[in-house]
């Protein structure tokens, strides 16, 4: 009833901002989890093994601080509105280019090049809801807005299910999709009026990068760490799942998706609970209790045998993992300097997801090394990480509440 009750309180333009980020971030997941469900048949194609193809995946995560810095960049100086369209329209693009790969180095650079347009995406907009909506609906906008990335893994589960049908070609070529949200932002979602206040008041002029962090760098290097945590966790728990039931467990097209499809419900209730709990109880306490949640689940969410149990585990893990994640695009925003909220929060989660970025072929590899034991890699992986993520953040800082420079405080 309070996320019912925060979206009424939207007023039409408000509710637009928040539905661009959210389709947004969910179509940007969609391309990137089409790729997950199908590096066992992109190998198969190519003639080679797992852990190479799963490289593509490291190379979307390397090349996405770049584009974050970039387009957050572009966005603080020209806005947030014809930036977040620019960036749907060219990772549209890259995802279906992706499609039409010869062979495996090929697909590696246009996926290290759809890396660097997804990496510009979250920061953007992001920054354009959280810069709109009123202070009071923060944290439960925040929940449901990080959402749109399991709905997006959700969206790609459904998708597996065309994959004996229309190859793992053909499940690329569906990258054309998020492009069509071009024409919803274009036509209902206004700039951001912090944003706009901004170049009112700085008479048309941008700060530079390192003007706007000037005496913040410690606070970039925590949150980066912090964020380097936090993509270790989803990504840890995720990239690697759907090849997990396939390889370890033999499920097939239909299973695999059942238990995604639990996993993704799991996720979406989870940055529910979480993002409105944390305007109870503070960013810092949520994420740490959804962390700390996870232990406990790690058992039945990797080591049981059945279809029912592992989509149990899958469903609980993700509840824990995906809720901590529904604080951290209003508790990023918030610990933001203003003139970089474009470009702060995108780049520290997007350097992040950097340094994280060969987890899935260390997972991989790990795996392999052990007669294909997936559970054990998916396992060792969140454990350490839970561990390490509620440490980092107990012991950071906070900014709840944080006034945003000309956004609205009542609808």
């Amino acid at each position: 009833m309070v996320v019912i009750d925060d979206l009424k309180a939207l007023n039409p333009i408000q509710r637009a901002a928040f539905f661009a980020s959210f389709l947004g971030w969910a179509l940007d997941a969609f391309d990137y989890f089409l790729l997950a469900f199908i590096l066992k048949a992109i190998a198969t194609e190519f003639h080679t093994d797992v852990v190479k193809v799963s490289q593509a995946i490291v190379f979307t995560l390397v090349a996405r601080p770049f584009g974050a810095f970039v387009f957050g960049r572009l966005a603080d100086h020209y806005g947030r509105k014809p930036m977040l369209m620019i960036d749907v329209g060219v990772y549209s693009l890259l995802a279906v280019a992706s499609a039409f790969a010869p062979n495996l180095p090929v697909l590696l650079g246009l996926r290290f090049l759809f890396g660097f347009a997804m990496g510009g995406e979250w920061g953007i907009g992001a920054s354009l809801a959280l810069e709109t909506i009123p202070v009071k609906s923060r944290g439960v906008v925040s929940g449901i807005l990080q959402q749109g990335y399991p709905f997006g893994y959700f969206l790609a589960a459904l998708a597996n299910l065309l994959l004996p049908t229309i190859g793992w070609r053909g499940m690329l070529m569906l990258g054309v999709l998020p492009g069509l949200l071009i024409l919803y932002i274009r036509r209902t979602v206004p700039e951001s009026p912090a944003w706009q206040a901004q170049r009112i008041a700085g008479k048309g002029t941008a700060l530079s990068f390192m003007q706007a962090v000037k005496g913040r760098w410690p606070l970039l290097l925590y949150v980066v760490a912090m964020m380097t945590c936090f993509n270790f966790f989803s990504h840890g728990t995720q990239d690697l799942y759907p090849t997990f039931l396939q390889v370890q467990h033999r499920f097939s097209p239909a299973l695999v998706t059942a238990c995604t499809i639990a996993l993704n419900a799991g996720a979406i209730l989870g940055g529910l609970f979480f993002g409105a709990l944390s305007e109870r109880i503070g960013r810092r306490k949520a994420i740490v209790l959804a962390a700390l949640l996870a232990l406990p689940l790690i058992p039945l969410w990797a080591y049981s045998t059945t279809p029912l149990m592992l989509g149990i585990g899958a469903f609980l893990i993700q509840f824990a993992v995906q809720g901590a994640w529904g604080v951290v695009p209003v508790h990023l925003n918030e610990l933001s300097p203003e003139a970089a909220r474009g470009t702060f929060p995108g780049a520290a989660y997007q350097i992040g997801n950097l340094l994280a970025a060969a987890n899935a072929t260390v997972q991989a590899g790990i795996a392999e090394a052990h007669g294909n034991n997936y559970a054990m890699a998916l396992a060792l992986v969140c454990a350490v990480v839970a561990v390490l993520l509620a440490l980092v953040t107990g012991f950071g800082p906070e900014a709840k509440g944080k006034s945003f420079q000309a956004a609205p405080t009542s609808k």
